[in-house]
C-alpha cells in the first residue's frame, strides 16, 4: 500500500498510454488504486497483469528525461505532467528543451533569473529557456561558430513567446543596451501586429514564418539583425473561420486612433466591417523606434482603412447581353476607398466589376459575375496587405540590418531564431496548410538527421561501440511532396501554368501519379475534391478548391493599371515590382509554392551550417486553459516529434564530441607537462586522469565522445585549473610591480642628484640658446618680410590685370549695347521716314488719279485744253492742302516731342526730390473734399475735369462691369469671358452683386476661414467707403480719450492681423531657425519697402515694428470713432493687401479681395 504503479487501462485508442497510480488498498482480494487524474480503479486478481511497478525516478520526476528509469511514453508523459502541475514547464532531454505552454504568466523571466542563468552549462541550473539562449551565446563565442535555435511545435504551443524570451535574454547579456538592441526587440511587436491573429487554437497565432538572424561583433555585442518572412496567410484578411479573428493591426488601429483620425479615414467600430469579427484587446503599437515616420504611419493607416471599406462593398447581380454581370451598389464605402487609394471612383468600380482582355492586339472588356467580382475584390485586398507586409519587413531590416565590415580582421557571428508555423490540421485545410505542413516536414527531417541519422552514422564511422536504434523517418513523405520527379508541388505548379488548368484537373493528375504511394490518400470517389497526406504528425486532408488560384498569386492587369493611375505614392511604392513588370512577365512569374520551396531550401541550407539547439513546445490542451493537461493530445505531440527515440539515443549516445586537436587545445591545462601533441594517446591520458578509466566515454578514430555530464565536469575542472594559473600569474605580477616601484624610486633619486649637478651647465646653455633663438627669429623675420613683399607685388600686378580685363570686358559689352540701341533707333527712324514718304506718295498718286478723272469729266463740258488746265489747277490746290497738312503734322509731332522731353525732365527732377506722402495723396485725391462731405458735395474737381462740375445731377450706382475703352487693335479680342459680373456671380457670398453700393457689408465678399480675415475684410470695405467719401467720417469725441488716436495707423493694421487664428503662426515663426526667419523677413521687408518711401510720416517705431514682422494680439482698433486722414486710410488698405498672411485654404489672396472692392 502506498506504492506507485503503472496502470494500463487498455482502451484500444491510439494515443492512450499507461497512467501512473498509487495503491490505496490491497487487503480485500481486489486492489484499489487512484490514478494521476484522481480517478479510483478496482483491479481484480485476474487483471493483475495490468499493473506494473514504477521506477523511483518516475515518482517525483527528473529534470533531464535521459535519467528516467521507465524509458517509455508513459514515463515521459508522467514526468512532464508532474512538473507541469508544480509549474515547472521546462524539462531537458539532453541539450533539447521541452517546454509545456502554461497558458499563464509565471514569475520566472525576471532580470534576476537572467543573471542566474548567465554563463552556466546545461545541467548546472534547473531547465529554462534562458539556459538554451545562454549556451547558444557562449558556444558562439567559445567555438567561433554560428548558432541556431529551432523552436518547433503545433500552433498554440508557445513558439512565438519562446522566441521573444530568447531575444530578451540575448539583448540583456550582450551588455551594450544600445539603440540597435531596442530596435531588434521592438521589431517583434510590429510583426505580431501585422502577421499574428487569433485562431481557435491560439490567441496570438503566427500566420507567417520568420527567421531572425541576430549578428554579434567580436566582443559579443549585438550589432544588427535581419528578418526573413515566409508565407503570410493573406486569405485571413478577407475571411476567417468561426471564432477566429483578422490580424491584430486592424483592431489596434480602430482602438488606438483618435476620433479626428477616424473621421478622416471614415472609420467607425470594428463590428461595422465585414472583414472584422470581434474587437481585440490589443493595445497601441509604437513604430517610432524602428524609424517609421508619421507620414508612413498615416499612409499605412490609409491602406488598412481602404481594405476595411472595400470589404463593405455590396454587389448586385445583373444581366447584360445574356452575360452574367454585376455592379457595385453606390455607398460611402466605395467613395471613401477610392479617396484613400487616391484613384478615380469610376475606375475602381470598373476594375472590380469587369476584366480587360487583350486578344490579337485588341482590347476587350468583359463583365464579371458576382462571384468573380468578389474574388477580384478579395484578390486586390490580399495583394495590398501582402505587399504592405513585405514592405514593413524590408523597412524593419533597413533599420536593424548592418552590412558586414569589409575589413579582413572583422569577425561577425550570428544566432538564428526560427519561429515558424506549427503543424496544422483543421476541419478544412487549403493550400496554406499544405505549405505549412511541408515546412514542418522539412524541420522534422532536419531534426531527425541531426539527432538520429548523423549521430548514428558518425558513431559507425568512428567505430564506437553502439547499438542501432530504429526511428521514424519522414523522407518518403518529403520525396512525394517536393523532392522526387512529378512530386505534388511540381504537379500543382505545372497545372497553374496552364490557362485552362482547374483544381479538378490538378486533383486528377495527383491521383494518377501518387495513388499507389502509401503516404498519399486519394479521394474515395470522383465527386470528392480533397486528398490526404500521411505526415509525420498524422493524416491531413486538403480541400483542393482554390488551390491553383492561391498558387498563382497574381493580380489582373486591370488592378495593376489602377494602381499605376493612383496619385498615392505609397501604394505605387509597394506595387513597384508589379507595375514595372509587363503582363507577359507577370504570367511567367514564379508561383507561390515554388517561391516558398526555394526560400525553404535556403533556410535549410542556413541551418545546416549552424550548430543547432532545439526547443520542443508542447500544447497541454486545446482550450487554452492553465493547469489543464490533455494526456492524449500530449502523447500525440510527443510521438510525432520523435521524443521517445530522442531520449533513447541521447541516453545511449554521446552528444559531446571533440576532435583530438580541439580536446588537447582546450583541456591540456588539466595535465601539467603535457605538450600540444594532437594524438589519440594524449587525449586518452587527459580523459583517464580527469574522468577515470571505467566511466562511459569512448575514443574514436579522430574524435573523443563524451556524455553531457562529462563535458560539464571537464569544464569545471578546466575553470579550476585556469583559476589556479591566474592566481599564480597575479602573484608574479604583483611582485614584479613592487620591484619596479623600488627601482623607480632609486632611479628618481639618482636623477635628482644628476639634475642638481648639471644646473649651472644648463643655465649657461640656456643663455646661449636664448641668444641664438633671438638671432634665428631676426633672420627668419627678414626672410618672411622679403617673401611677403614679393608676393604682395605679384598679387598687386595680378589684380591690376584682372581689373583691366573686367573693365575692358564691361566696356565691350556697353559698346555692343550702345551699337545695338543705335541700330534699332536708326531702323525705327528709317521705318518712320519710309512710312511717311510712302503715305505722301500714296496721297500724291491719289491726287493724280483724281486729276485725270476730273480732266476726263470736264472734257465733256469744255475743250480738252481748258479741261486740262482746270483739272491742273484743282490738282495744285490739293497738293498745297496736302503740304499744309504735312507741315502742321510735323509741327505737332515736334511739339509733342518737346512736351515729352520736358515731362521726362520733370519726372527725373521729381524722382530726385524727397517724397511727401501727404502732399501726394492730397494732390491725387483732393477732389474728394473733406472727410465730412456728403455724396455729390465732394468739392472742386481736379484740373481737366472742371466740365463735370457744370451740371449737378444725382449720383447713380455705376456698373463696374462696363469695360473701359481700349486702344484699337487689328484683331478684336473677345473679353466676354473676363467680365467682372461672372467673377462676382461665381465667388461672391450671399446676395452681393457686381454693382457698387455705398453702404457697409454684412459679410465679406469672398469666403474666409479665419475670423481675423473676416473682420479685416469688413474693416477694409468701410475704410474704402470713407476714403471715397460715400460714408461720412465719425465725429471726433474729445470727452473720452483712451489714447487710440495716438496709435500709428500701421500699428492698427498689425492689430487687425493679430487675431487668434495667427497665434499659431506667430509661435511657429518664433520657433523656426534663423535661416527660415531671415527668408520670410526679407520678403516682408521688400514688400514694405515698395509701399513706404524714405521720408514717410510714419513714426520710426511703426516702421521698426513693420519691418520686424511683429503681430499685435489686440482687437481691430481701426474702426474706432475717430476721423482719419486719407493717408492713414490708404496705408491701412495697402498694408492689409501686402502684409496679411495668405491661408492655403483661401481661394484667393487678400490682395485680390481688395481689388474686388
Amino acid at each position: 500500500m502506498g506504492d506507485y504503479v503503472w496502470l494500463d487501462l487498455k482502451t484500444g485508442r491510439e494515443f492512450v498510454v499507461p497512467i501512473g497510480a498509487v495503491v490505496k488498498l490491497c487487503d480485500s482480494g481486489q486492489i484499489q488504486v487512484v490514478d494521476d487524474e484522481g480517478n479510483e480503479h478496482w483491479i481484480s486478481p485476474q487483471n493483475a497483469t495490468n499493473i506494473k511497478p514504477m521506477h523511483p525516478t518516475s515518482i517525483h520526476g527528473v529534470e533531464d528525461m535521459i535519467r528516467l528509469g521507465d524509458l517509455n511514453e508513459a514515463g515521459i508523459l508522467r514526468n512532464l505532467l508532474i512538473r507541469y502541475r508544480e509549474k515547472l514547464i521546462y524539462t531537458y532531454t539532453g541539450s533539447i528543451l521541452v517546454a509545456v505552454n502554461p497558458y499563464q504568466l509565471l514569475p520566472i523571466y525576471t532580470a534576476d533569473q537572467i543573471r542566474l542563468y548567465t554563463n552556466k552549462k546545461i545541467g548546472e541550473m534547473p531547465p529554462h529557456i534562458f539556459a538554451i539562449a545562454d549556451n547558444c551565446y557562449f558556444n558562439m563565442q567559445r567555438n567561433n561558430r554560428d548558432q541556431c535555435c529551432i523552436i518547433s511545435g503545433e500552433s498554440g504551443a508557445g513558439k512565438t513567446e519562446s522566441t521573444k524570451l530568447i531575444l530578451q535574454f540575448l539583448a540583456a547579456i550582450s551588455g551594450q543596451h544600445s539603440w540597435i538592441e531596442q530596435q531588434v526587440l521592438e521589431a517583434n511587436p510590429i510583426l505580431e501586429a501585422f502577421g499574428n491573429a487569433k485562431t481557435i487554437r491560439n490567441d496570438n497565432s503566427s500566420r507567417f514564418g520568420k527567421y531572425i538572424d541576430i549578428h554579434f561583433n567580436k566582443r559579443g555585442a549585438i550589432e544588427g539583425a535581419k528578418i526573413e518572412q515566409y508565407l503570410l496567410e493573406k486569405s485571413r484578411v478577407c475571411r476567417q473561420a468561426r471564432d477566429e479573428r483578422n490580424y491584430h493591426i486592424f483592431y489596434c488601429m480602430l482602438k488606438g486612433m483618435t476620433p479626428e483620425q477616424k473621421k478622416k479615414l471614415g472609420l467607425s467600430k470594428a463590428t461595422d466591417y465585414t472583414y472584422l469579427t470581434i474587437v481585440s484587446d490589443s493595445g497601441h503599437i509604437s513604430m517610432i523606434v524602428l524609424m517609421f515616420t508619421d507620414t508612413e504611419n498615416w499612409e499605412i493607416s490609409k491602406l488598412l482603412a481602404a481594405i476595411l471599406h472595400m470589404g463593405n462593398l455590396r454587389y448586385e447581380a445583373r444581366t447584360y447581353d445574356n452575360l452574367d454581370a454585376c455592379e457595385v451598389v453606390r455607398s460611402p464605402h466605395l467613395i471613401t476607398a477610392a479617396a484613400l487609394l487616391e484613384v478615380d471612383g469610376k475606375d475602381l468600380m470598373n476594375c472590380l466589376t469587369s476584366r480587360t482582355l487583350i486578344t490579337r492586339g485588341e482590347t476587350v472588356s468583359t463583365p464579371l459575375s458576382m462571384e468573380q467580382a468578389l474574388d477580384v475584390r478579395d484578390a486586390f485586398v490580399k495583394g495590398i496587405y501582402g505587399r504592405l507586409f513585405v514592405w514593413i519587413v524590408e523597412k524593419i531590416n533597413a533599420a536593424i540590418y548592418k552590412p558586414p565590415s569589409t575589413e579582413p580582421k572583422a569577425v561577425r557571428r550570428s544566432i538564428g531564431l526560427l519561429d515558424i508555423f506549427g503543424f496544422e490540421n483543421f476541419t478544412v485545410n487549403s493550400f496554406e496548410q499544405l505549405c505549412i505542413n511541408f515546412a514542418n516536414e522539412n524541420l522534422q527531417q532536419f531534426f531527425v538527421r541531426h539527432v538520429f541519422k548523423l549521430e548514428q552514422e558518425e558513431y559507425n564511422l568512428e567505430n564506437i561501440n553502439w547499438q542501432h536504434i530504429e526511428f521514424t523517418d519522414n523522407q518518403d513523405a518529403l520525396d512525394m511532396i517536393a523532392i522526387k520527379p512529378m512530386n505534388i508541388i511540381s504537379l500543382i505548379d505545372e497545372e497553374s501554368k496552364f490557362p485552362k488548368g482547374t483544381d479538378t484537373t490538378m486533383l486528377n493528375k495527383l491521383n494518377s501519379q501518387h495513388k499507389l504511394n502509401t503516404n498519399y490518400i486519394p479521394p474515395k470517389n470522383s465527386y470528392e475534391t480533397q486528398f490526404g497526406i500521411q505526415h509525420f504528425a498524422g493524416v491531413v486532408y486538403y480541400e483542393t478548391r482554390g488551390f491553383l488560384e492561391k498558387n498563382r498569386d497574381t493580380l489582373y492587369g486591370d488592378i495593376i493599371q489602377l494602381v499605376h493611375s493612383s496619385k498615392n505614392k505609397f501604394i505605387k511604392q509597394i506595387f513597384q515590382a508589379d507595375v514595372a513588370m509587363g503582363a507577359e512577365t507577370r504570367k511567367r512569374s514564379p508561383t507561390l509554392s515554388s517561391q516558398f520551396k526555394r526560400s525553404l531550401e535556403l533556410l535549410m541550407r542556413t541551418l545546416s551550417v549552424c550548430q543547432p539547439f532545439f526547443v520542443r513546445c508542447i500544447k497541454p490542451n486545446e482550450y487554452k486553459k492553465p493547469m489543464l493537461f490533455d494526456r492524449e493530445l500530449c502523447v500525440r505531440q510527443l510521438r510525432y516529434s520523435g521524443m521517445m527515440e530522442t531520449i533513447r539515443i541521447r541516453r545511449a549516445g554521446y552528444p559531446i564530441r571533440y576532435t583530438f586537436v580541439e580536446f588537447v587545445d582546450r583541456y591540456r591545462v588539466l595535465m601539467p607537462g603535457v605538450k600540444p601533441a594532437y594524438k589519440q594517446g594524449t587525449c586518452q591520458r587527459i580523459a583517464e586522469a580527469v574522468l577515470g578509466r571505467d566511466d562511459d566515454w569512448q575514443m574514436g578514430k579522430t574524435k573523443i565522445f563524451l556524455k553531457d555530464h562529462h563535458d560539464m565536469l571537464l569544464e569545471i575542472e578546466r575553470d579550476k585549473a585556469i583559476t589556479d594559473k591566474v592566481i599564480l600569474i597575479q602573484k608574479v605580477v604583483r611582485g614584479f610591480k613592487d620591484r619596479s616601484n623600488f627601482l623607480k624610486l632609486r632611479k628618481s633619486a639618482m636623477l635628482i642628484q644628476k639634475t642638481w649637478r648639471g644646473y649651472h651647465c644648463r643655465k649657461n646653455y640656456g643663455a646661449m640658446r636664448a641668444g641664438f633663438s633671438r638671432l634665428q627669429a631676426l633672420v627668419r623675420s627678414r626672410k618672411l618680410y622679403v617673401t611677403y613683399h614679393v608676393a604682395r607685388q605679384r598679387i598687386t600686378r595680378f589684380q591690376a590685370r584682372c581689373r583691366g580685363c573686367l573693365v575692358r570686358r564691361a566696356f565691350r559689352h556697353r559698346l555692343w549695347a550702345v551699337i545695338t540701341i543705335q541700330a534699332y533707333t536708326r531702323g525705327m527712324i528709317a521705318r518712320r521716314l519710309y512710312k511717311r514718304l510712302k503715305g505722301e506718295y500714296c496721297r500724291r498718286l491719289e491726287a493724280e488719279k483724281m486729276r485725270l478723272a476730273e480732266e476726263a469729266k470736264l472734257r465733256n463740258q469744255m475743250s480738252a485744253k481748258r479741261a486740262k488746265a482746270e483739272a491742273e489747277r484743282k490738282h495744285q490746290e490739293r497738293l498745297a492742302q496736302l503740304a499744309k497738312e504735312d507741315a502742321e503734322r510735323e509741327k505737332k509731332e515736334k511739339e509733342e516731342a518737346r512736351k515729352k522731353k520736358e515731362m521726362v525732365e520733370q519726372m527725373e527732377k521729381a524722382r530726385l526730390e524727397p517724397v511727401n506722402d501727404s502732399d501726394m495723396v492730397d494732390k491725387m485725391f483732393g477732389f474728394l473734399g473733406t472727410t465730412s462731405s456728403f455724396p455729390g458735395q465732394e468739392g472742386q474737381a481736379p484740373a481737366g475735369f472742371e466740365d463735370l462740375e457744370r451740371t449737378h445731377r444725382e449720383l447713380e450706382e455705376e456698373d463696374l462691369d462696363e469695360a473701359l475703352p481700349l486702344p484699337e487693335d487689328d484683331e478684336e479680342e473677345d473679353l466676354s469671358e473676363y467680365k467682372f459680373a461672372k467673377f462676382a456671380a461665381t465667388y461672391f457670398q450671399g446676395t452681393t452683386t457686381h454693382t457698387y453700393v455705398r453702404r457697409p457689408l454684412k459679410q465679406p465678399l469672398l469666403f474666409h476661414d479665419d475670423e481675423g480675415d473676416q473682420l479685416a475684410a469688413l474693416a477694409v470695405w468701410i475704410t474704402v467707403l470713407r476714403f471715397m467719401g460715400d460714408l461720412p467720417e465719425p465725429k471726433y469725441h474729445t470727452a473720452i480719450s483712451d489714447g487710440s488716436e495716438k496709435i500709428p495707423v500701421m500699428t492698427k493694421i498689425y492689430e487687425t492681423l493679430g487675431k487668434k487664428t495667427y497665434k499659431r503662426e506667430l509661435q511657429a515663426l518664433q520657433g523656426e531657425g534663423e535661416v527660415g526667419s531671415h527668408k520670410k523677413n526679407s520678403v516682408r521687408h521688400k514688400l514694405v519697402s515698395l509701399t513706404l518711401k524714405k521720408k514717410s510720416k510714419i513714426t520710426e517705431e511703426v516702421t521698426k515694428r513693420l519691418n520686424d514682422g511683429e503681430y499685435g494680439l489686440h482687437g481691430n482698433s481701426m474702426l474706432e470713432d475717430r476721423p482719419t486722414s486719407n493717408l492713414e486710410k490708404l496705408h491701412f488698405i495697402i498694408g492689409n493687401g501686402i502684409l496679411r498672411p495668405m491661408s492655403s485654404e483661401m481661394l484667393h489672396g487678400f490682395a485680390e479681395y481688395i481689388l474686388c472692392m
